[in-house]
């Protein structure tokens, strides 16, 4: 069994990423790493150079700044960094720029791969996720909060990552003239490009070049979404965590991020109504938090000592509506969430 890893990332230090934490939490069960690294306006490709291990392989990218809607341009960045991945590897680790995984979880990830390598009918494995909100003492205790995601893939280049790349779904007839269950089956096709698929990989040297995506030029599944919906994936659940530490972060850092990230989605006007003017971005203390009793990853650590900042939430005056009480009150006694969105079919 041979597994890669992927990631991308632009603007690693203006924002605050932790993405090199990121990338070495899941190394130890990685062959092989793309980062996608997007033309940046600081040093985030010295930085990912300067992790110096030999697995990871740089691939140089530019972002299309005119994808303004749905977070599309994620999508697409996911999509190059998952392309250029060599058809020998049999699993494909996603994780994202500000997520991290204990190194206690990797073995259950490693047996969990093993466990499903050869199962058809597996398409992806979906990992539980722990949201850190204003401090890396609290996780997010509300709805608004997905619990679960899709983060490791088949090899398969018939899987794109969906809308603005939070998870993954599969186009059957992509790369497969059979558009029939049978042919939506995960099994390598006879030539390991597939029947219509162009070679997007590239040696296994750093930095990779990019050969357009997808059959060359312009993917058909452009931003994630393709033509069509798409299939969602059937998957297995494991027994690991995902540490999202996306809203943990200095104020200043925050305030630019969200300034940034939300162009991906709105308009400029939209922007500065949704941010505002202020320097630095003001953490809801009424959100409904958690205190996390349980322990960060290694890699995590030294980040975490190094908080220059106050937050001032209050957990337990947390505004929580009768629908999120009784939401929260059958997830904790059932594990059923009511009207929870899933984009993928567990499968027992």
């Amino acid at each position: 069994m041979k597994t890669a890893g992927f990631t991308f990332i632009r603007n690693a230090l203006l924002y605050d990423y932790p993405v090199v934490e990121a990338i070495t939490s899941i190394l130890p069960v990685c062959d092989f790493f793309v980062a996608a690294v997007g033309k940046s306006d600081d040093g985030t490709l010295d930085l990912i150079r300067g992790i110096g291990d030999p697995k990871i392989h740089i691939l140089e990218t530019v972002w299309d700044d005119t994808l303004r809607e749905g977070g599309r341009v994620l999508a697409e960045e996911t999509n190059k960094a998952f392309d250029a991945i060599p058809p020998e590897f049999d699993w494909c680790f996603y994780i994202q720029a500000d997520e991290c995984v204990h190194e206690a979880d990797l073995p259950a990830i490693q047996a969990g791969m093993e466990r499903w390598l050869h199962d058809p009918e597996t398409e992806g494995l979906l990992f539980k996720y722990r949201h850190f909100y204003g401090s890396y003492d609290y996780v997010g205790a509300s709805r608004r909060w997905y619990r679960r995601e899709v983060r490791i893939i088949r090899n398969d280049k018939r899987i794109r990552s969906y809308r603005d790349a939070q998870g993954f779904r599969i186009y059957p007839g992509f790369g497969n003239p059979d558009p029939s269950p049978k042919g939506r089956n995960p099994t390598p096709d006879p030539s390991p490009l597939g029947e219509g698929r162009r070679d997007v990989t590239a040696p296994s040297t750093s930095p990779l070049p990019f050969r357009g995506g997808v059959g060359g030029g312009v993917s058909p599944f452009r931003g994630g979404v393709g033509v069509g919906a798409g299939a969602k994936l059937r998957v297995r659940l494991l027994d690991a965590h995902i540490h999202h530490y996306g809203w943990v972060k200095h104020p200043a850092a925050q305030q630019r991020k969200q300034l940034n990230f939300n162009r991906l989605w709105h308009s400029d006007e939209k922007v500065q109504t949704m941010v505002g003017h202020s320097d630095t971005f003001i953490y809801d203390g009424s959100e409904p938090l958690e205190r996390f009793t349980g322990a960060h990853p290694a890699v995590m650590l030294p980040r975490i000592r190094a908080v220059n900042w106050q937050f001032a939430g209050h957990p337990e005056q947390a505004r929580r509506s009768w629908k999120d009480r009784l939401s929260r009150f059958l997830e904790q006694r059932t594990g059923w969430r009511p009207g929870e969105y899933k984009n993928y079919i567990l499968l027992k």
